[in-house]
């Protein structure tokens, strides 16, 4: 019995995103921005700016300083937020600020040294009284998480742990009985960037996670046009893109990242 089998009175929210895009397109569209960059407040404007023009789930990513499974363009964005004086209490107050203005689910992805070093406790409590769906955590594994596991479960907040094409399937079994929201499959073995050709492994991925029981499973790395967005949803729950829309917010700000985020939602159409 999966995670999201046992306790049927939570609902979460990102699954009932998920699942409408499902009901009225093709499927999800999931998308990233680092907090802070280019600063604070642009950041919360462009994440506002997908949530009005397609995205089904944002995901806010915490500036780290050591981003190893970032790729160079969500680096750069990174570093600049730290050095533009990011603080962590900044991901609770962007999104607060997106909650109030759009009804979309907002989920964190942040690597888990700065969660244990704010304490966990203390984190899920300010990221659930901030409106947050729940973390992303792509440097812990579920038998490793005991405390997250246990506030998420009394919080109610989702909890994505990744699953990679050289898991193996006692790993899926275990990311999927512990995964809530959803499963982030990623795509081909390295970084985070813009890929011409996707790996063909992501789709196999999601075959192995829907036998071991994953009721969604979410495709990222390597995500940049509508075409792979529409080719993604052909056997995944939702896509994932990070890094062109940080791209276009270097080059362009807000106004350019509106301009692509509604190219790739045309991805999700019938």
């Amino acid at each position: 019995m999966t995670a999201q089998q046992a306790d049927p009175a939570v609902t979460s929210a990102v699954s009932t995103a998920i699942d409408a895009a499902a009901t009225e397109r093709a499927g999800a569209l999931i998308g990233y921005l680092p907090v802070g960059f280019p600063d604070l407040q642009t950041s919360i404007d462009a994440a506002i700016a997908l949530a009005q023009n397609g995205v089904d789930v944002l995901e806010l990513g915490v500036p780290y300083s050591d981003p190893v499974m970032d790729g160079a363009v969500i680096q750069a964005a990174t570093m600049t937020a730290l050095a533009g004086g990011f603080r962590l209490r900044d991901v609770f107050t962007a999104v607060s600020a997106i909650r109030a203005a759009v009804d979309v689910p907002v989920l964190v992805m942040t690597y888990w040294n700065p969660v244990t070093q704010y304490g966990v406790e203390r984190f899920a409590s300010d990221l659930a009284a901030a409106g947050g769906a729940g973390l992303i955590t792509p440097d812990i594994t579920p038998d490793a998480a005991a405390e997250w596991l246990d506030v998420s479960d009394r919080l109610g907040l989702d909890r994505v742990f990744l699953a990679a094409p050289t898991s193996s399937d006692e790993r899926l079994s275990l990311v999927t009985e512990h995964s809530k929201g959803f499963v982030y499959t990623v795509s081909t073995m390295g970084i985070t960037g813009a890929r011409q050709d996707l790996d063909a492994a992501a789709k196999t991925l999601v075959g192995r996670l829907r036998a071991a029981g994953a009721e969604h499973a979410c495709v990222g790395i390597g995500i940049s046009t509508a075409e792979q967005v529409r080719s993604v949803l052909e056997y995944a729950d939702g896509a994932i893109v990070g890094s062109v829309f940080v791209k276009a917010l270097a080059d362009g700000g807000v106004p350019a990242v509106t301009e692509v985020v509604r190219s790739l939602a045309a991805g999700t159409s019938r």
